[in-house]
């Protein structure tokens, strides 16, 4: 039986989303509206922006992980360098783009949750900008790595 060379990063995708898809199951008891903790007046204006923008944040991060598990179908069939790994790539780029641009639209919310209550709202906020700004970077350079060694095989192609 042939393991799958990228199954490993298959496994690390998965044990990626799980705890995320945990802390979405976990997120919607924390913010029963009954709770004692969304009793105070600070809070309870809070609650539903922070939880809509939890779940519209969550959106393209499960559609970027499908998109990278995709990817790595991609490479075990020995497509790497074909214009359905560039797609996936640039996806995974818009996703991350995405998050950045729901936690910006998210951080009066953490500001003001970080104000009422003390929490870490704010730098929580930021390191999932930080960390989605890297992987946008990093999906960016890829994609155009992929661009150009595709542009150098079919002119090689042409060669032979």
């Amino acid at each position: 039986m042939k393991r799958s060379p990228t199954a490993v990063l298959k496994f690390a995708i998965f044990l990626v989303g799980l705890p995320v898809l945990a802390g979405c199951i976990y997120g919607l008891s924390r913010f029963d509206p009954n709770s004692p903790y969304w009793a105070l007046p600070e809070l309870e204006k809070l609650q539903y922006p922070l939880l809509i923008g939890m779940y519209i944040g969550m959106i393209p991060f499960f559609i970027a992980l499908y998109q990278a598990l995709k990817l790595l179908g991609y490479v075990d069939r020995n497509q790497a360098f074909s214009a359905l790994s560039v797609k996936a790539v640039k996806r995974i780029k818009l996703c991350a783009i995405a998050i950045i641009a729901v936690y910006i639209a998210e951080m009066p919310f953490l500001y003001l949750l970080t104000l009422a209550d003390d929490a870490p709202g704010v730098i929580i906020g930021l390191f999932v900008i930080f960390v989605s700004l890297i992987v946008a970077v990093v999906a960016a350079v890829l994609q155009k790595l992929l661009q150009e060694a595709m542009q150098i095989k079919s002119e090689n192609d042409l060669i032979v």
